[in-house]
């Protein structure tokens, strides 16, 4: 099995919002993040993160502010609004329900049908 997962469709969005909720993270840091608590599982492009930031920004789900990086580089630092807060928990929602009905369809054998 390949050690990379394919991201579904919009869950980016969904994953971002977890990375920063568990604390305020730069753009990179977003990244590393999501690799870490996928257990390597999940590598998101630094092509598809930084437009998300800016969409996740722009609708007011997350914050950002200047800051200095661990390596003493200048970096923007985004954390989760409260708005932020209230969509992570109805996307979770819907992803748990929705993989749920999927989970289910697949356990489903043919004296079922």
């Amino acid at each position: 099995m390949a050690k990379q997962t394919e991201l579904l469709q919009g869950t980016l969005d969904m994953l971002i919002l977890k990375a920063v909720s568990l604390g305020p993270l730069h753009g990179y840091g977003v990244l590393l993040r999501i690799q870490q608590i996928s257990k390597d599982r999940l590598e998101i492009q630094q092509g598809s993160l930084y437009p998300a930031l800016y969409r996740l920004e722009h609708q007011g789900w997350i914050a950002s502010e200047w800051g200095e990086s661990e390596n003493k580089r200048k970096a923007r630092f985004y954390r989760l609004t409260k708005a932020g807060k209230r969509r992570l928990q109805t996307e979770t929602e819907r992803w748990n329900r929705m993989s749920d009905v999927i989970a289910g369809i697949l356990r489903t054998t043919s004296g079922e049908v």
